[in-house]
C-alpha cells in the first residue's frame, strides 16, 4: 500500500487497498487485544462499543467504514506500522468509562466558567470506584451504562429500581450505586442530557410556552390546559387542587448536546469532518455540498462558534 500518506481507510471500500488494509488491521487487532475470539468493532456504526468475532468485524468494516482510534489518524495522517501496533497494545478493551475523564478535562481546558464549573463534581464522580477494588468501572460510568440499558430496552423506572435492589444484594456493601432512577437522572442532568417539559394542547394546537406560558386554555380550540378531576370541583376542600396538564411535550435542547460534542477533541474531529476532512471536488457527495447547507453557512457564518460557553 505505497500510496503516499493516505491511510487505507480513506480509499473506496470496494477497492483492493481498503480490503487489504482491513485484513491487516484485523490480524494485528486479534493478535494484540482480543478477548476470547472477539474484539471491539471499529466500524462507523459500532464505534468500539460492541464486540464481535473476526468475520463479523470484517463485514462491518467493509460495509460501514472504519473509524481510526488515535488522535493522529483522526486528522487523516498515516500511522507507521510500529506506532499502530503500539496503539493497539495500549488500547484497553475493558475501558468501560468511555473516556469520561478525558471528556470532562477537555471541557475545562479553557478554564472553568459558570457552566463548566458544574463538571467539577462529575470529575470527582468519574474518579470514584464503583466499589473498593473495582478498576473497570466508576460510579459515573455505571450510571451512564445503566441509563443506556434502560433506553435501549425501554425499561420503566420501576424495573431499574428492581435491578438496583438486586445489585445491592450481590455487590459489596460499599458499592456506590444510585438509590433510584431519579437520582441517576439528576447526575446525568449535569451532562446536559436532560429535557424540558412544556405543556401542550391535547389537540396539538399550541404549546403553553413564551407568551402563552401562563394560559389556562388553548387560544385556538378553547380546550382546557388541565385534566378535569372530581377533586378540582370539590369546593369543601381547603387544599389547592393539584393540576395535571392534559398533554406534555418533552423537549431535548440541542445546544448543550452540540456543546458536549465539541468539547471533546475526539468527537469534535468528527463534527468538523465535512469541512476539513472530506474530499471537496465540486461533486455532490455529502449534504454539505447541497445548496441548503451552503445557504445556512452564509446566513450563520459564526456557527458553531456561537455554541462556545
Amino acid at each position: 500500500m505505497d500510496k503516499g500518506n493516505k491511510g487505507w481507510w480513506e480509499f473506496p471500500r470496494w477497492s483492493d487497498v481498503y480490503e487489504q488494509g482491513t485484513d491487516e488491521y484485523i490480524e494485528k487487532a486479534f493478535a494484540t487485544r482480543c478477548q476470547g475470539n472477539q474484539i471491539s468493532c471499529p466500524c462507523c456504526t459500532c464505534h468500539y462499543r460492541y464486540w464481535y468475532d473476526r468475520n463479523d468485524v470484517r463485514d462491518h468494516i467493509i460495509c460501514n467504514g472504519f473509524v481510526p482510534r488515535n488522535d493522529e489518524s483522526f486528522h487523516l495522517r498515516r500511522m507507521s506500522p510500529e506506532r499502530e501496533a503500539e496503539d493497539l497494545q495500549h488500547d484497553e478493551p475493558s475501558n468501560v468509562n468511555y473516556g469520561i475523564e478525558e471528556l470532562l478535562y477537555n471541557a475545562l481546558r479553557e478554564g472553568p466558567n459558570e457552566e463548566a464549573k458544574k463538571f467539577l463534581n462529575l470529575i470527582e464522580e468519574g474518579q470514584q470506584e464503583l466499589y473498593s477494588g473495582c478498576k473497570k468501572m466508576s460510579r459515573l460510568a455505571f450510571t451512564i451504562r445503566l441509563y443506556i440499558y434502560k433506553c435501549d430496552y425501554k425499561l420503566p423506572d420501576v424495573a431499574i429500581a428492581g435491578l438496583l435492589e438486586f445489585f445491592k444484594e450481590v455487590l459489596p456493601d460499599d458499592a456506590m450505586l444510585p438509590t433510584s432512577m431519579h437520582e441517576a437522572k439528576k447526575l446525568l442532568k449535569l451532562l446536559g442530557l436532560d429535557y424540558k417539559k412544556i405543556d401542550a394542547c391535547p389537540n396539538d394546537c399550541m404549546l403553553y410556552w413564551a407568551e402563552h406560558a401562563n394560559a389556562t386554555s388553548c387560544h385556538v380550540c378553547g380546550t382546557s390546559r388541565w385534566k378535569s378531576k372530581e377533586s378540582d370541583q370539590n369546593d369543601n376542600s381547603n387544599e389547592k387542587p393539584r393540576r395535571i396538564p392534559s398533554k406534555v411535550l418533552r423537549y431535548f435542547p440541542i445546544k448543550k448536546r452540540l456543546q458536549r460534542l465539541y468539547m471533546c477533541a475526539e468527537t469534535a474531529s468528527y463534527m468538523t469532518w465535512h469541512k476539513y476532512g472530506r474530499e471537496n471536488d465540486g461533486l455532490l457527495r455529502h449534504p454539505a455540498d447541497g445548496q441548503a447547507w451552503i445557504n445556512f453557512d452564509k446566513k450563520y457564518p459564526s456557527f458553531p462558534m456561537n455554541l462556545v460557553m
